[in-house]
């Protein structure tokens, strides 16, 4: 660490997310700076370092993250290039903020935790920033106490406007459902069993070839049920909505109440958060802030683990299997280390 005591990072990938984690650490989080900075567009990362007190652009990200001037890594670059970057954290002992997902496969995802746990100490850390959400900790606060009793059942809405051109129907699965994924297994602390994907009449305003909407059913290993509707190409705006159903009651979360408004002639409404950056701004500011200080107390994470993003890697892989079969398909998860 810098002689000031703050952590020095760099941002791998400065894209829309990555870009968002420079003026975060830069503007809003104590306790860091950014020192470098890096994009497969060299353009973007030097534009980016030029405007950052004694930042610089590296080309090479390997170069990036063994420099010097390095203590801790955010990833935001594409998942096919995580699993070489993360290697190298792990190889230099660099703590690393991951953006989901942690790799592309289940095998290579396995493989990162495994390598993780032959350190005997946590580096990784993957972006599920909806475990740092004010409604989510609430309502995770709400089943800890036990207040809505043994939790039943689930229902989730997971809606966006629309998606990148790339998007075809198995990233609905394995880019929008795996955030229900991983909210499952944390507000239930355990794990998912299995996963059965239903296709419903698909939204003619859809990409040709995507299947969309589509219908998640996720049974746990003690038996719950959640059912998730993803809906990615709405046309309208960024939605995602979760209900607990407990034997002594329910809650749900993401209502966009904060404000309703009447007025004439007989109008009733509110405003709808247009994208995930707005709807969840601040929980990535609580994220990378409580990242910050775990990485400078030495604990290094505070938040979803490799393990996390490996066990997510393998209910989308059986997601995927069953979107094909539509059939229930068993996760297939390994021992853990």
């Amino acid at each position: 660490m810098s002689d000031s005591n703050e952590l020095r990072v760099a941002v791998l990938g400065v894209g829309v997310m990555g870009a968002d984690h420079v003026t975060r650490i830069t503007s809003r989080i104590s306790g860091a700076r950014v020192t470098v900075v890096n994009d497969y567009v060299t353009e973007k990362a030097e534009q980016i370092a030029s405007q950052i007190d004694g930042c610089r652009a590296i080309v090479d990200p390997l170069d990036a993250i063994a420099d010097a001037d390095v203590d801790a890594v955010v990833l935001a670059t594409p998942g096919s290039t995580h699993e070489k970057q993360l290697l190298a954290c792990l190889e230099h002992g660099k703590p690393v903020m991951c953006e989901k997902p942690l790799t592309t496969d289940v095998a290579t995802s396995l493989d990162i935790v495994r390598r993780e746990a032959a350190l005997d100490r946590p580096l990784i850390q993957v972006g599920f920033m909806r475990r740092f959400d004010d409604e989510y900790m609430r309502l995770k606060a709400l089943l800890d106490g036990g207040e809505l009793g043994r939790p039943l059942v689930m229902h989730c809405v997971h809606r966006n406007a629309g998606v990148p051109s790339y998007f075809d129907s198995s990233l609905i699965v394995k880019d929008s459902l795996v955030h229900e994924v991983d909210v499952t297994r944390f507000l239930f602390d355990e794990e998912i069993a299995s996963v059965q994907i239903v296709t419903p009449l698909s939204n003619p305003a859809a990409p040709e070839g995507v299947i969309d909407p589509q219908i998640a059913i996720l049974r746990t290993v003690s038996g719950k049920h959640v059912d998730v509707e993803l809906f990615v190409t709405t046309g309208v705006a960024y939605e995602v909505r979760t209900e607990v159903v407990g034997e002594l009651g329910s809650a749900m979360i993401g209502l966009d109440v904060s404000l309703i408004r009447k007025s004439a002639p007989g109008t009733w409404g509110g405003h709808i958060t247009p994208g995930f950056r707005e709807r969840f701004g601040r929980a990535y500011d609580t994220e990378i802030q409580r990242w910050v200080d775990a990485v400078r107390a030495g604990i290094n994470i505070d938040g979803p683990s490799a393990w996390d993003g490996y066990a997510a890697a393998a209910v989308c892989a059986a997601g995927v299997e069953s979107l094909h079969t539509g059939l229930p398909v068993d996760v297939q998860l390994a021992e853990r280390p």
